[in-house]
């Protein structure tokens, strides 16, 4: 392909001298993680309940470059274009969601996807980046002059999907929409006194679903016994389905053990063929077991750049909904990958969240790459005079 002179006007040519290119090379890389880590993690995961043991490469080679697609496709957009995607999207994952509790399956005690032919679709995960920029130019045309009641229509949009969450139930993606929620309203500058009373009400509102709702419980619960004697011995029995989150926390912390520093080697893991998802949630125990402690820091050193890369390229930036959006979208994604590390440490509870880009998911993988296609869409350079 030629080089591209800053003298060319075209779509492509404008887009590829104005996006942060170092932000898209970490998401190509994380791309290429994904890859790796489904031929290291996924035959075995395969083979064990019956199916082909390309069954999950294949469809992940298709999710992860339809979401590399994604992610240029979206990048093009200016800003006023990436607002009204994010409120079709927002729209259109909210009623989807709803439709969840009506129709969808139940599986792993939860009702969080929709069953289309061939594939299942989870449509709250693209609640996560179209919430964020949806917020964002709520708050941001509240400050304007008008009297747009931005902020009352932003707390209630996020109390219904809090509602659909607590039913489903999803408590780790309401704890990351809510963590979202409040770096935003910082940023807008509600009073401090207030965040801390919404904070309070969320922590009230946390211990409550301890006692009320039995899937949070059982999660919370397996976090605080899991080295009890109880809980080791549920762990030596067969059908101890209770002790399910316990059994794959300590699996996953033998894995990072047995890897060491350098790792078992790719294909010499064992964690994969005792782990149900370990192509999944647990592909990050797979990753420390067969290609060790320093791979993982490199992964880790990924996430924080694109983090605190998409936090840099906002310096000067004076349009709030960009500052706002952008924001809400890589706080949105690096919550996502710390959830899923953190719980696969046994830092934090088990929560059924991806690694993005890395975990097997299609609804998953195309969610985070709007995500990322939109930040690099309001962060690429000169884009104000797009706003209109």
């Amino acid at each position: 392909m030629p080089a591209l002179s800053r003298a060319d006007t075209s779509l492509f040519g404008r887009w590829w001298w104005s996006v942060d290119r170092w932000t898209l090379i970490a998401i190509a890389t994380l791309i290429g993680f994904g890859y790796v880590m489904m031929l290291a993690a996924s035959p075995a995961v395969a083979e064990r309940i019956g199916a082909s043991r390309d069954m999950f490469i294949l469809k992940q080679v298709v999710f992860l470059s339809i979401a590399g697609l994604i992610v240029v496709a979206v990048s093009l957009l200016s800003p006023r274009g990436v607002r009204r995607l994010a409120l079709a999207g927002c729209a259109m994952a909210l009623i989807m969601t709803a439709a969840t509790l009506v129709i969808g399956p139940h599986i792993k005690g939860a009702t969080r996807w929709i069953a289309l032919p061939g594939l299942s679709v989870q449509p709250s995960e693209f609640l996560k980046p179209c919430f964020a920029v949806t917020t964002a130019w709520l708050m941001a045309e509240g400050k304007r002059p008008g009297n747009f009641p931005g902020m009352l229509i932003t707390f209630g949009l996020f109390g219904i999907i809090a509602v659909l969450l607590k039913f489903q139930p999803d408590m780790g993606m309401l704890a990351v929409l809510t963590a979202v929620l409040l770096i935003q309203l910082f940023l807008v500058g509600l009073p401090l006194w207030l965040i801390g009373i919404f904070t309070s009400l969320i922590g009230a509102a946390g211990v409550t679903a301890y006692f009320v709702i039995e899937h949070f419980h059982r999660r919370v619960q397996g976090f605080l016994c899991f080295r009890t004697a109880d809980v080791a011995n549920k762990l030596d029995a067969a059908t101890a389905t209770d002790a399910t989150d316990c059994y794959q926390i300590r699996r996953a912390l033998e894995a990072f053990g047995n890897g060491g520093l350098l790792g078992t080697g790719p294909g010499e893991g064992f964690v994969k063929d005792k782990l149900p998802d370990a192509h999944a949630d647990f592909v990050f125990a797979v990753m420390g077991e067969e290609f060790g402690f320093v791979l993982c820091l490199v992964l880790i050193g990924i996430f924080m750049f694109i983090v605190l890369r998409g936090l840099l390229r906002l310096l000067g930036e004076a349009d709030l909904f960009v500052v706002l959006a952008a924001t809400g979208l890589v706080s949105s994604f690096g919550l996502q990958a710390f959830v899923n590390m953190a719980s696969t440490l046994h830092l934090i509870p088990t929560k059924g969240m991806t690694l993005p880009f890395v975990s097997y998911g299609g609804s998953s993988v195309m969610a985070v790459a709007f995500g990322m296609g939109m930040l690099l869409a309001l962060t690429r350079r000169g884009h104000t005079a797009e706003l209109a």
